[in-house]
């Protein structure tokens, strides 16, 4: 087929198609343009701020407002407030001292008014604004300045606001010895329920007189002064509390028939401690029991401590109902009183044939088996004992008076201090270094008191210094009686833990943390524990 000459051909469709793309991008670029145009103008509009009547107040926020600091700033109306709220109050008391109770009753309506606001301003957390302070701050100075042109001046402010003060410090001294009174009464005072459990078992002794009979044999036995048994001994009035301990011990021990237990308690205790021993089994182990009225050779005469107890029984029943403020309030704590609390300086007379022996407290709990503490190497000093100056309160310093020459001579203030209520003892160093007569020594110089003021440790921290032996810190571990927050892990790696302190584990008001660890070691199955304990 032959192709048309140029002239004759059909026009290209191509060119047109081109300028009409052509057309449609520069359509496109000028809308783009314009929009752009359009959107930056409407921006400056809205950022411009609308004035007149018709403009819209939006809240100004206070982000974080720190109520302490705006009360501190010098120049803020909280300041302000605070500062004229004080003196409106002293002018209150003056005012209602001069009878003037109209004008106290004005200042106390302006002080509420004053408390309200500064509570409200802490809530909203924002500063008061003046509106708000002027109203207050002016009423405030109105009658602050009609107190002070009624005479109640400067000096006649001080002067009762220093009566007041000295009153409210003698009333905060006052609660404060009734509290530790209280307290300590509270831990001390036998509670009712085991003193009914003390009465039953006395009942059962006096009434049984195989009980006696038996008595009388263990007293004999010749496992009572055999040395290659394990001592322990324990000097207590409480019933239940001695019983935990033994039967903790025996629980906790690999041969619990090889221990020996030496139990002291006083005159009204002795029926109820025979009683409860002798009716209860523990692990074949062997429990004597004594009774200190039958030391005749702990007298007056022998040891210094029995006339200053005396003594001191004679103080405390003097004081009646009114106690006297300037008096130690550890005095009256039966426990400071007790001349059990002081068997500890005469373990070697109390046993004299006895070579080593482990003293407990009646407060403790054993978790571990002691006996290897018989093998421990004291080296040659009378006491093994945990010290407990890992805090500086702990030092020497803190329990005796190093203002004495004697003492400061002596002794070393910031030597470590150690714990009663477990502790091993050389009987046999004991009776070499003659350290019940040094413990004598020092209670005679310190009969009016002046070297330290009560309690078994000060004079044994200078009757036992450098005849001390530290152990590992977890053979004992303290403060289960006062302390909430001693580390779990402490207490399981304990083989014994004390329960020093108010909060007895037999009281209710024991820390509820760590009394199970007492509770599993009483025999709640015993008849007079559930009538008297759990009933």
């Amino acid at each position: 087929m032959r192709r048309r000459p140029a002239e004759y051909r059909r026009p290209v469709r191509r060119r047109l198609s081109q300028w009409i793309l052509t057309l449609l991008g520069m359509f496109l670029i000028a809308g783009l343009v314009l929009f752009v145009c359009l959107h930056n103008q409407h921006q400056d509009q809205v950022k411009q701020p609308i004035t007149g009547e018709h403009a819209i107040k939006e809240p100004i926020k206070h982000e974080g407002l720190n109520f302490t600091k705006e009360i501190l700033n010098a120049m803020s109306f909280s300041r302000q407030l605070a500062e004229q709220m004080t003196l409106a109050k002293a002018y209150v008391i003056i005012a209602k001292e001069h009878n003037n109770l109209h004008l106290a009753w004005e200042l106390s309506k302006k002080i509420r008014s004053c408390q309200l606001l500064l509570s409200k301003a802490a809530m909203r957390a924002e500063p008061i604004t003046v509106e708000e302070a002027g109203p207050i701050i002016s009423g405030l100075s109105y009658l602050i300045f009609k107190a002070q042109d009624a005479h109640y001046d400067i000096a006649t402010t001080m002067m009762t606001m220093k009566s007041h003060i000295q009153a409210l410090e003698e009333r905060t001294n006052a609660a404060t010895v009734q509290s530790t009174f209280f307290g300590q009464l509270v831990a001390e005072v036998l509670p009712k329920s085991l003193h009914c459990l003390k009465v039953k078992l006395t009942n059962d002794w006096l009434k049984q007189l195989p009980l006696q009979n038996h008595a009388e044999e263990k007293r004999n036995s010749p496992r009572v002064v055999d040395n290659n048994l394990y001592h322990f001994c324990i000097f207590s009035d409480n019933v239940l509390a001695t019983s935990v301990v033994v039967n903790s011990t025996v629980c906790n021990a690999d041969h619990p028939k090889q221990l020996v237990f030496h139990i002291v308690t006083d005159g009204i205790s002795y029926g109820s401690m025979q009683a409860w021993f002798l009716t209860n089994d523990f692990k074949g182990a062997t429990v004597e029991v004594q009774n200190i009225e039958e030391f005749s050779w702990l007298n007056a005469s022998y040891a210094p401590v029995t006339k200053q107890i005396h003594d001191q029984n004679s103080r405390a029943s003097s004081f009646g109902g009114d106690q006297d403020m300037k008096v130690e309030p550890k005095l009256w704590n039966p426990k400071y009183l007790s001349l059990l609390n002081h068997l500890r300086f005469y373990i070697p007379e109390i046993y004299p044939l006895l070579e080593k022996i482990v003293f407990l407290d009646d407060d403790v709990i054993v978790q571990k088996d002691l006996t290897r503490l018989f093998s421990l190497d004291l080296h040659g000093n009378v006491n093994g004992a945990v010290e407990t100056c890992l805090e500086g309160f702990h030092r020497y310093y803190k329990y005796i008076n190093f203002s004495n020459p004697i003492i400061s001579s002596k002794f070393d203030p910031q030597a470590c201090g150690w714990a009663f209520g477990m502790n091993v003892f050389d009987l046999i160093a004991w009776r070499k270094e003659n350290v019940t007569a040094q413990y004598h020594s020092w209670q005679e110089q310190n009969a009016d008191q002046t070297l330290w003021k009560l309690g078994t440790l000060p004079p044994a921290l200078l009757a036992f210094y450098g005849l001390t032996e530290p152990l590992d810190r977890r053979w004992h571990v303290l403060g289960l009686g006062y302390d909430m927050n001693i580390d779990d892990r402490l207490i399981d790696s304990a083989a014994v833990i004390h329960f020093n302190g108010n909060m007895k584990p037999w009281l209710k008001l024991a820390i509820g943390r760590y009394k199970p660890l007492w509770e599993r070691y009483v025999n709640q199955s015993h008849p007079y524990y559930q009538d008297c304990v759990l009933s």
